[in-house]
Order: C-alpha cells, then sequence, then structure tokens
C-alpha cells in the first residue's frame, strides 16, 4: 500500500500488490475507454481524471476500490449501487469480488455528460 507521495497514476499502482495493480489497471482503462481526453493527475492523493474539472477519483484500500465521482452520480445510480457500501460521494467495491467494470463505464459517462453540460453553461 501508498506510504509515499507519488506523483503519477502510474507510480500509484505500482505501490499495491499484483493483485490489486490489476484491478487498478481494469478500472484505469476502463475511465480512459470512455474518456480518452481526460488528463490523469494525482489530486488529494489518489487518482484522479480531469476533464473541466475533476471529473472522477479512485483508489485502492486493503479490501475494497474506493470510486469517487460525486453525490450526483451516486445519486443517478442509486439502486444499482445499493449492494456496495459508500457515502455522499464514494463507493466501495470490494476486491474479493469481480469489479462492475459496465457500471463503472456508465457512472464515468454520467459524469462526463455532466462536465460537458457544465462547461456549456459556463460559455453562456
Amino acid at each position: 500500500m501508498q506510504t509515499s507521495k507519488v506523483n503519477t497514476i502510474d507510480e500509484y499502482i505500482a505501490g499495491f500488490p499484483k493483485e490489486t495493480q490489476q484491478v487498478l489497471e481494469q478500472i484505469r482503462a476502463t475511465i480512459k475507454k470512455v474518456v480518452p481526453e481526460a488528463e490523469e493527475k494525482i489530486s488529494y492523493a489518489i487518482p484522479t481524471f480531469y476533464l473541466n474539472g475533476n471529473l472522477v477519483h479512485f483508489a485502492a484500500y486493503a479490501n475494497h476500490i474506493g470510486l469517487y465521482p460525486a453525490p450526483r452520480a451516486i445519486e443517478a445510480f442509486k439502486e444499482e449501487l445499493s449492494g456496495y457500501k459508500g457515502g455522499k460521494g464514494t463507493i466501495q467495491f470490494p476486491l474479493d469480488k469481480p469489479m462492475p467494470l459496465e457500471l463503472i463505464e456508465r457512472i464515468v459517462q454520467f459524469r462526463v455528460e455532466e462536465s460537458l453540460l457544465k462547461s456549456l453553461k459556463k460559455k453562456k
């Protein structure tokens, strides 16, 4: 697990056991598939995809992957997320279960649409 400051998502992922690295790379690839133009960076010490602001964050923990897509996304997918622990702006996907990549893809797509609407409103 991470104990030192990292500057890139590659560095972040490298700090975890191989099994966790594979899951983190799957999530990263899923996000990149939806929004290849998003900038990858480390924000709040965790991997972040940025498009007109923070789009989505994710992080690894001992027993789960945390996905941070913003409260509106959690609300929009409330029914599908009901089987997972989480909070106002976070979802916990257990590492001992298959990662719901298709659901993550749809959540990210929701955030991209929100981001684009936000950008259009700013331009008006």
